[in-house]
């Protein structure tokens, strides 16, 4: 069986592209077909996660074992056909901690078709790949925590500042 793979960038522009991959390769496999189809240099860590039904990141399935024991789990030990068990199934996939290349991986059709060159194989590229990483926005629902006091806090703040006032003595 082959799986058809769509894999999205987490960006305001749509870019993704669709990889083909058997099913009895693994999420590593996907990984090299991800960091192929999208141009990175794949010198960074990277990690999938699974997602829930809300789309919230759950169980990390980090590409090296990072335990002091070695015994924990990475992307060579899940196979697609366990990682992407139904149409729709996605995971998330984040690459290089440090510029956060964020991605969705939704598997969009399971094929029964003989395997006729190597997979991974970049089959459709939709989008063209930023140079850098999209920033993510962080918001943060203030109306929710009423304790904060900005016009308290930033008073002293202002007192802070100058120098003829003692913070002490407030």
């Amino acid at each position: 069986m082959i799986y058809k793979i769509r894999v999205f960038l987490d960006a305001k522009e749509d870019v993704f592209r669709d990889i083909e991959i058997k099913e009895r390769q693994t999420l590593f496999t996907l990984y090299k077909g991800i960091i192929s189809a999208f141009s990175l240099q794949g010198e960074e860590l990277a990690s999938f996660y699974e997602l829930d039904e809300e789309g919230n990141q759950t169980k990390e399935i980090p590409l090296e074992d990072m335990s002091d024991d070695g015994t924990d789990e990475t992307m060579a030990d899940f196979y697609i056909k366990e990682s992407f068990a139904l149409e729709g199934d996605r995971m998330a996939f984040v690459y290089d901690f440090m510029e956060m290349w964020t991605f969705v991986a939704e598997l969009v059709s399971i094929e029964d078709k003989p395997a006729v060159l190597n997979y991974p194989l970049t089959v459709y590229r939709f989008g063209a790949m930023p140079l850098k990483a999209p920033k993510k926005d962080i918001l943060v629902d203030l109306e929710e925590d009423d304790d904060i006091d900005f016009a308290e806090d930033a008073e002293l703040n202002d007192l802070q500042m100058d120098d003829d006032i003692d913070v002490e003595d407030l």
